[in-house]
């Protein structure tokens, strides 16, 4: 006998012809793969259906190949219609832009042209601050006064008034002294009637009326 107290796996029958203590044995469960094939069949079913079929409905998902692919494909057809519509308004861009640059050339040189027309107008204007000497050169006595007076009367400047102690003069003669003194040479001889104009550069004085025989 054991010194161990008993419990129930001693309460054996006495006449059993089993010893020890024994557990019935039991059949290993076994899997059932029925249900485990059958959902793979229906997931398969419904990934060739989504593969075939929703992508000619328009129901692609974002970011899948298949979306990526077709815009590789529609990319390199969208570059040529770009490239076409560009050289079709290349030729009808380059006729319009040469027309309108004639024109414009046209009108530059009107408009240079009329520049170029009023300094040149500006630089022959009259100027009556030059000052003008009148000399009496024929024998009517008082004529130099008498010519000064309506050169001061048109707006001149008045410079020597007296007789022309120079040389016998057979006409009335402006002198003037260089080109930009030849407006106020004509200005003087419409003034006073002188047609004969001389550019000289023997008097100090920029414009020089000698009234000469026949003056009135």
């Amino acid at each position: 006998m054991t010194k161990y107290a008993r419990d129930e796996f001693d309460r054996v029958p006495e006449a059993s012809s089993r010893q020890g203590v024994h557990r019935v044995a039991s059949d290993a469960p076994r899997r059932r793969l029925g249900p485990i094939l059958a959902v793979g069949v229906v997931a398969l079913a419904i990934g060739l259906v989504a593969f075939l079929f929703l992508p000619k409905l328009g129901f692609v998902p974002t970011g899948t190949p298949l979306l990526a692919a077709g815009s590789a494909l529609e990319s390199p057809s969208a570059s040529p219609s770009t490239e076409a519509s560009q050289t079709s308004q290349s030729p009808s861009a380059e006729p319009s832009a040469e027309p309108s640059a004639t024109p414009s050339a046209s009108e530059s040189l009107a408009n240079s042209g009329t520049s170029s027309a009023v300094p040149s107008a500006d630089a022959q204007a009259v100027d009556k601050t030059q000052a003008v000497a009148v000399y009496n050169g024929t024998t009517t006595a008082g004529l130099a006064g008498r010519v000064s007076a309506t050169v001061a009367g048109d707006g001149w400047a008045l410079g020597p008034v007296g007789n022309w102690g120079g040389m016998p003069q057979k006409s009335s003669v402006i002198y003037y002294s260089g080109a930009e003194q030849k407006a106020n040479a004509e200005a003087l001889g419409e003034l006073l009637n002188i047609t004969t104009l001389v550019d000289s550069a023997e008097f100090q004085m920029p414009l020089v009326v000698v009234l000469g025989p026949g003056f009135e």
